[in-house]
């Protein structure tokens, strides 16, 4: 089926991904030329020091449609930041380059935002529906203690901020986007795990965006990028900073 009158942009942030991302892409392309006329797909590298950008760009010789945009390593918030700024689409997607969450439930979280008019659909590991498959206990326990730190202190009521997969309209994105303060680029040394979709979530909610979150069917991907110690802190550290930034006034913005 194809469904001409809805242009998707799909963001895929990449940092080292040479074992899966040849995959990864065939999933994603084929999923939109079946089911999409309008559409695009940006791969951003984000430094990869591996064969990730190699590989990518031998495979987008048979896609005019996925496109390669190669940044220094600067992080997966300014890498997910310059697909959101740089996607042309009247509704634009990020997906995590693991698709632990399928590319199939764009179409799920489409009907959302085109007919019931919310402007941002996000992925939900937690509630009535969503599953979550082959996750260690500890990482569970983490990421609950971390979600009762984010609703404490600057996002009541999401119960999932961190799942790598949101759908925003076109114009929500880049406003959002272009607000976000934490990772402006620079360049970092090895990887690292942050908080950056707190800041975006706290944004849209501050800037009067309606938000629905819509339970998935998560795999959870084993990821030796993850410093569970390292990245707890950061974690902690970011929704500190954008709780601070918040009562200094920073982000006194309009819709």
């Amino acid at each position: 089926m194809s469904t001409s009158i809805i242009s998707v942009s799909v963001v895929i942030p990449a940092y080292n991904e040479e074992l899966r991302i040849r995959g990864s892409l065939q999933k994603v392309m084929n999923f939109m030329t079946e089911n999409y006329e309008d559409f695009e797909v940006l791969l951003v590298d984000d430094g990869s020091t591996d064969n990730t950008v190699k590989i990518a760009e031998e495979f987008a010789k048979n896609y005019k449609k996925l496109k390669i945009i190669k940044n220094p390593h600067s992080g997966k918030g300014y890498t997910v930041k310059t697909g959101m700024l740089k996607a042309s689409k009247n509704y634009i997607l990020f997906a995590d380059a693991d698709l632990a969450t399928p590319i199939d439930d764009l179409k799920r979280f489409l009907v959302w935002v085109t007919e019931n008019d919310f402007d941002i659909a996000i992925g939900s590991r937690e509630g009535m529906g969503a599953q979550r498959q082959k996750e260690p206990l500890i990482r569970h326990i983490m990421g609950r203690v971390f979600n009762l730190i984010v609703q404490t202190l600057v996002l009541k009521g999401i119960n999932d901020t961190q799942n790598g997969f949101k759908l925003f309209k076109k114009d929500a994105a880049h406003k959002i986007f272009n607000a976000t303060l934490l990772y402006p680029g620079g360049k970092i040394e090895g990887p690292m795990v942050t908080a950056f979709d707190v800041e975006v979530l706290f944004l849209a909610r501050k800037m009067g965006y309606t938000i629905k979150e819509i339970p998935v069917n998560w795999t959870y991907v084993e990821e030796s990028k993850v410093n569970p110690l390292k990245d707890s802190i950061v974690n902690f550290m970011d929704v500190m900073k954008v709780k601070y930034n918040d009562i200094k006034g920073v982000y006194d913005l309009e819709k």
